[in-house]
């Protein structure tokens, strides 16, 4: 549908077989996914792949798209990724939806690692330890703290770059 321009100009995604209208972005939320996508990037080369805003292949019926995704390198042209090593939301308004449906959608779909960038409480939320189709771990972090991705716990990533 998204091919035959139904949704042209309209920022939706399909999760579990319903298309979900997205929230609208400021220039908070923006900002912080081009610096945690330009640090990824930068830290990762040659070793990960780092999507911005991108299409996730969750499931057949399930197509979100995180804010930052890192996955395994490969060639996506004929399909979107399906696995991941972190994905990532920054989240403000939209904070119910990515601790509830999102977070519930990434771990039945066994991606080990899911940060909600919390701009409200200005916090990292780490959520990891799938059990039975959902994260039993959450580990707030403040802005004051350092954290790496599970898969590269050489990369440090200092939340203070990311929570003002």
């Amino acid at each position: 549908m998204g091919a035959a321009g139904l949704f042209e100009n309209e920022r939706v995604e399909l999760i579990q077989g319903v298309i979900v209208q997205m929230s609208a972005k400021g220039p908070t939320h923006e900002a912080v996914i081009q610096r945690l996508h330009e640090m990824l990037v930068l830290a990762l080369h040659g070793r990960a792949s780092v999507r911005s805003q991108s299409p996730f292949a969750a499931s057949d019926l399930s197509e979100p798209e995180p804010d930052v995704a890192v996955v395994p390198r490969g060639d996506y042209f004929d399909d979107h990724p399906n696995q991941a090593h972190l994905l990532v939301e920054v989240s403000d308004s939209s904070l119910r939806y990515d601790r509830g449906s999102k977070a519930k959608l990434y771990a039945e779909c066994g991606v080990p690692e899911y940060w909600i960038v919390n701009l409200v409480d200005r916090l990292v939320e780490v959520h990891s330890d799938i059990v039975r189709g959902e994260y039993r771990k959450v580990v707030p972090h403040g802005a004051s703290e350092t954290i790496a991705p599970q898969a590269f716990p050489d990369l440090a990533i200092a939340l203070s770059k990311l929570l003002r």
